[in-house]
């Protein structure tokens, strides 16, 4: 007679070596799958939780990642001329670390030299307002010197004195992040370039072997694509940034190299970086004098009609072809997201999104 609750359908139970015969399987009870549900919830929290604690690492690496990208031709270019490797990524490397030290050199000393000159200057406008009569009058009037007076007082000095030693720690906490970030990032567009064949062909492993070759076909044209992008927005911006350098030298600016500097990098945000550099020097311009001001925005003016429609698509034919639209509202939704760098990233992303699309999505619904 069978035994209770065996099932004459079921196969016998083959031994699996020395841990013996396994069981039957358990009954699709609503008590389990609701644990089961339940379980995978709280997994899917866990790991929300994990991707927003670690969002700046994140962010991070995905900046080394575009980087590394961006100067992988420079490594495959230096190899085709019979440069090693390991050689081939440490030129890349150090060159990268001598221009980040060069931009550092050129915006570091004027910031240092301008707050210096302020300092110095702060006694001679003091004495400037005690002879203005104005200021004279405003005082007596309205009893300055007795309510300064009445709020310098021990508790009002202490929280100013903590204020100040909150904000120096903070700005201290701010450099030392900034330092950290970095050197993060370099660290991580280094490892990412020497390893950056064997992490490609890792990915492509991943993929069913059966789907793997055109996988391979897709993915390298979108990383050729990423990396033709990045290597054109840095040659319209280190040409935007030589430029500004010329023209500084002749009408004069102050501190023209740090301000070539400053719209180089500008220029690498889309949409609205090169708008972004042109205002600070022509404030930096009008600062010195009108004419020179009016200068710069005639020539800012010039320039990025000249970069818009001359240079800018000379360069960016034969990387990308984004509609303008997309460009746009890519842009849009990268600063929301992530900031600057979003930004940086949403034109190649973007790019790399109408590939998939044109040659995955749509011939599939063609197909259907």
């Amino acid at each position: 007679m069978p035994a209770p609750g065996f099932d004459p359908d079921e196969p016998p139970a083959v031994p699996s070596g020395k841990f013996g015969t396994p069981g039957r399987p358990l009954r699709r009870s609503s008590f389990l799958i609701g644990f089961t549900g339940a379980l995978g919830v709280l997994l899917a929290y866990t790991l929300y939780l994990g991707i927003r604690n670690a969002g700046g690492i994140l962010v991070l690496v995905v900046i080394a990642l575009f980087l590394a990208v961006g100067l992988n031709p420079a490594v495959v270019r230096l190899r085709t001329w019979g440069v090693p490797h390991g050689l081939a990524v440490a030129v890349v490397a150090l060159t990268v670390v001598l221009l980040l030290c060069g931009g550092i050199v050129a915006l570091v000393p004027p910031i240092v030299t301008q707050s210096g000159q302020f300092i110095d200057q702060i006694p001679s406008l003091l004495d400037e307002l005690r002879r203005n009569p104005t200021v004279n009058d405003l005082v007596e009037r309205y009893d300055v010197v007795e309510r300064v007076q009445g709020a310098a007082n021990a508790d009002t000095i202490g929280r100013a004195l903590g204020g100040v030693l909150g904000g120096v720690l903070g700005g201290a906490q701010l450099i030392f992040g900034t330092v950290f970030r970095t050197l993060t990032v370099l660290v991580l567009t280094i490892y990412f370039l020497a390893y950056f064949n064997r992490l490609r062909s890792l990915g492509y492993a991943l993929l069913p072997r059966s789907r793997r070759e055109r996988a391979e076909l897709i993915g390298d044209e979108i990383l050729a694509k990423v990396g033709a992008y990045m290597v054109g927005a840095l040659s319209i911006a280190v040409l935007a940034g030589a430029t500004t350098f010329v023209f500084a030298l002749i009408v004069g600016l102050p501190y023209p190299f740090a301000l070539a500097v400053v719209v180089a990098v500008t220029d690498l945000i889309p949409q609205i970086g090169a708008t972004l550099g042109a205002v600070i020097v022509s404030l930096v311009g009008f600062a010195a004098d009108l004419p020179t001001g009016i200068a710069c925005a005639v020539f800012f003016l010039i320039y990025q009609q000249i970069e818009n429609y001359l240079i800018y698509p000379k360069v960016m034919r034969r990387s990308v072809e984004v509609n303008e639209v997309a460009a746009l509202l890519a842009a849009l939704l990268g600063v929301a997201l992530l900031g600057v760098v979003g930004a940086l990233i949403a034109i190649p992303t973007v790019a790399a999104l109408q590939l998939i699309l044109r040659e995955v999505v749509l011939p599939r619904q063609e197909r259907n």
